[in-house]
């Protein structure tokens, strides 16, 4: 979708917000990672891309949890 389409008007935030708000809808907001000895455990050809859906620049945060055993 392309921005600027008038179905998608909404200025609280700016004239991305709305937009950016249906492309966070449809794309994953957590993925699950493998860690193996301490490391990412991804195959050859993966990898990880955070993409940000605002035309202007934003500060994130992000959130680890780990879940398993230590050893």
């Amino acid at each position: 979708m392309p921005d600027g389409d008038p179905i998608f008007r909404h200025t609280l935030e700016g004239p991305d917000d709305m937009p950016a708000h249906v492309r966070s809808a449809l794309t994953a907001t957590s993925i699950g990672l493998p860690v193996t000895d301490g490391r990412c455990d991804l195959g050859t050809w993966q990898g990880i891309f955070l993409y940000e859906h605002r035309t202007a620049p934003h500060r994130r945060r992000l959130s680890a949890t780990v879940i398993g055993e230590a050893g």
